[in-house]
């Protein structure tokens, strides 16, 4: 029976077991509805470009033919997105694609549910209020959960003050804390999609947002933290000072 105020979901993944523990766990759920069930990448790349659409996929990494990043990588314009796989290791492409959560194989009922409900808390509210002016468009969710040690951390961005190149290591330095996250700078910088955060230096990505002030090529910011801004840098660094 469809429900009119469920989130539409769409399951892919070659692993028949995974796929029917996930339909299962989607029939259970109220808040959700199923739209289809595939096999794998290719045939989830064919379904929205269809145009199809839905408002929830559970996505398997490792599939022949496509795996799920690239199926990701290649949509203009992804739904929420949970992935489920067998393997940690994927976690810095899950954060680079801005997923929403992130189920390992075999995961139970209630951690289902705790990724769905983290979805649900993204969304925008539905309550019904009578007619008013049209409000602006709310911005994108800054969360975004990074691999730390051997668990997935939720990180608000918005607090994210720097990013340190440490060898093959980077720390992400926020008003709160520091976490180290097993990727190179270089990596890490192609794949962040928020774009107040500029390369200032070979060693250091800067949230734009944070900077208090600027004194002799140095950038200032909440708690007393000093970036260098390389020569090489300044030029893009002062050209974009404004934008944020």
């Amino acid at each position: 029976m469809s429900n009119p105020g469920a989130l539409t979901c769409l399951v892919i993944d070659d692993d028949t077991m995974n796929r029917l523990t996930l339909e299962h766990y989607i029939g259970l759920t109220e808040s959700l509805q199923l739209v289809a069930s595939l096999s794998d990448g290719a045939q989830g790349l064919n379904f929205f470009r269809a145009g199809n659409k839905v408002d929830l996929l559970f996505l398997d990494v490792e599939m022949p033919n496509l795996s799920g990043l690239e199926l990701l990588r290649v949509l203009p314009d992804p739904p929420e997105v949970i992935l489920a796989t067998s393997y940690e290791h994927f976690a810095v492409d899950a954060f680079a694609l801005r997923v929403t959560d992130y189920l390992v194989k075999p995961f139970d009922y209630a951690r289902f549910s705790q990724a769905v409900q983290r979805v649900l808390e993204r969304r925008p509210t539905s309550t019904i209020q009578p007619a008013a002016p049209t409000a602006p468009t709310a911005p994108p969710s800054s969360d975004v959960f990074v691999k730390v040690n051997n668990r997935m951390v939720r990180l608000n961005f918005d607090e994210v003050l720097y990013i340190e190149a440490l060898s093959d290591y980077v720390t992400i330095v926020t008003t709160k804390q520091k976490h180290i996250v097993y990727t190179t700078l270089k990596s890490f910088a192609a794949r962040l999609s928020f774009d107040h955060f500029v390369r200032v230096h070979r060693s250091y990505i800067l949230n734009m947002k944070q900077v208090e002030s600027i004194e002799d090529n140095t950038a200032r910011l909440p708690g007393g933290h000093q970036i260098p801004i390389g020569v090489s840098y300044q030029e893009a660094f002062f050209k974009n000072l404004n934008r944020f």
